[in-house]
């Protein structure tokens, strides 16, 4: 027995010198967004190189899907998880976002407190403000036989099969909410039938539902119409200067994509130091000037390029209309509603 002890206790001491290595995160990030919503070159290769922690890349194609995917592992599998606003909100209250150790984000004062404290996060305790921005109208006017001045213009009869419009159930069904007076975040089944029945007269004068890709739809003029996102209608402009942006008189959207840690993460660590990694100046300004999207980090805005400024028409909502802006937010049971209304839509 006495020759046993000494071969224990090496074993123990051997245990004892592998552990806090065993314990060390595996040098991966599992991310979960939109395609080329993190761009490669200017954000994931950077932090790759610096790292040496390789970037796994999965993609969902909207925000409900986003939150579908993350309740079927528990809020596990993913590291970083970049979606919007009202959908994080629903993700917080099921339990989903883990709590972030500001300790580990040295970079977190050069969040641009505008955007803090919003109704998805009110304490800043689970997210980090990616980019924000608010969608549009864009037309082009040679073709356009109206003038646009907002949503409802879009029913008009002469833009048959002429529009292109995002495939965003909320957006869509918000738009079609604010041309009866009403919010973008209904919860009365009523009223949101009403807005059922609205939107399917809207289906003639659509050419196509589109996320990803609406302004190359009026690149090429296959579409004259369009409603999207701020990016897509400075791409668009970017090819086509002479289409023309509308402030839709009766109210916009306005929403922030944030990043958040999944609740059962298996690299937090390494999730913290790339949220750290996001918020330097330097990164946040390319973010902001490769994905045209409104700037949500104070310390990068010296450093934004002349282009990206000369894009204000867009990027910064003017302040005559800034007091029409309203977030698209978690609406409760009437979600389902919600969805019957856009499966109906996209069927018919």
């Amino acid at each position: 027995m006495k020759h046993l002890l000494p071969l224990l206790l090496a074993a123990l001491l051997a245990l004892a010198a592998v552990s806090p290595a065993m314990a060390e995160e595996e040098k991966v990030l599992n991310v979960l967004t939109w395609a080329e919503y993190f761009d490669y070159d200017t954000l994931l290769a950077p932090f790759e190189a610096e790292t040496g922690i390789r970037v796994d890349y999965s993609y969902f194609d909207s925000n409900e899907e986003m939150l579908t995917k993350l309740q079927a592992v528990d809020g596990g599998t993913y590291d970083i998880v970049l979606a919007s606003d009202y959908i994080i909100d629903i993700a917080r209250k099921e339990g989903l976002l883990l709590e972030l150790d500001r300790s580990k984000i040295p970079n977190w004062d050069n969040i641009n407190p505008i955007f803090r404290g919003q109704f998805f996060d009110p304490e800043d305790k689970y997210t980090v403000p990616y980019v924000a921005g608010t969608p549009l109208i864009i037309y082009d006017p040679a073709y356009v036989d109206i003038e646009i001045t907002g949503y409802e213009s879009l029913w008009d009869e002469s833009l048959r099969d002429s529009i292109v419009i995002m495939d965003d159930a909320r957006n869509v069904i918000g738009i079609t909410l604010k041309t009866m007076g009403q919010s973008f975040n209904v919860t009365d089944e009523e009223i949101l039938r009403q807005a059922g029945e609205k939107l399917m007269q809207l289906k003639p004068n659509i050419r196509a539902l589109d996320y990803n890709t609406p302004h190359m739809l009026m690149v090429s003029g296959e579409a004259t119409v369009g409603y999207m996102f701020t990016p897509q209608v400075l791409w668009a402009l970017t090819e086509r200067p002479d289409l023309k942006v509308v402030y839709p008189e009766e109210g916009m959207g306005f929403g922030i994509d944030c990043v958040f840690v999944p609740v059962n993460a298996p690299h937090p660590d390494n999730a913290h130091a790339f949220i750290d990694f996001m918020l330097r100046p330097e990164i946040a300004k390319d973010i902001a000037e490769v994905q045209s999207y409104l700037n949500c980090n104070l310390a990068a805005e010296p450093l934004l390029s002349e282009e990206y400024r000369s894009n204000s028409e867009v990027l910064y909502i003017p302040e005559e209309v800034l007091g029409d802006t309203e977030f698209i937010q978690d609406v409760g049971d009437a979600q389902v509603i919600y969805s019957e209304i856009w499966t109906q839509f996209k069927q018919y």
